[in-house]
């Protein structure tokens, strides 16, 4: 399985961006996906994660949201009113039979990561 995540960019506090995750290989409806983000000089965190239900950081509950489509084997990650404190590299996981876990250690693949700044 490979991932490739793509949507990063520059934007201003409160602009709208999208990510997404193109999955390649064996990838089905079980498999769990989640989005993470590394800020510079800080642990990694999960943002927010999909398999037959959503889940989110309380910090972007309400702001992002997470979505998929099985037959493209796709992922995105719709995020909206952005702060400069989302500034990061985010990085798309999946495990193709765990539920989905804010533990980056729970799943097999990861994608390359994306540059999201928020910057005004």
């Amino acid at each position: 399985v490979q991932l490739q995540a793509s949507g990063g960019g520059l934007v201003q506090p409160g602009d709208s961006l999208r990510l997404s995750c193109a999955a390649s290989g064996p990838t089905g409806s079980s498999s769990s996906v989640a989005w993470f983000r590394q800020a510079p000089g800080k642990r990694r965190e999960f943002v927010a994660g999909i398999r037959w239900s959503t889940y989110y950081a309380d910090s972007v509950k309400d702001r992002f949201t997470i979505s998929r489509d099985v037959a493209k084997k796709m992922v995105y990650l719709q995020m909206n009113s952005l702060k400069p404190e989302d500034t990061a590299v985010y990085y798309c996981a999946l495990d193709p039979s765990r539920p989905v876990s804010r533990n980056g250690l729970e799943y097999a693949y990861w994608g390359q990561g994306t540059l999201v700044t928020v910057s005004s």
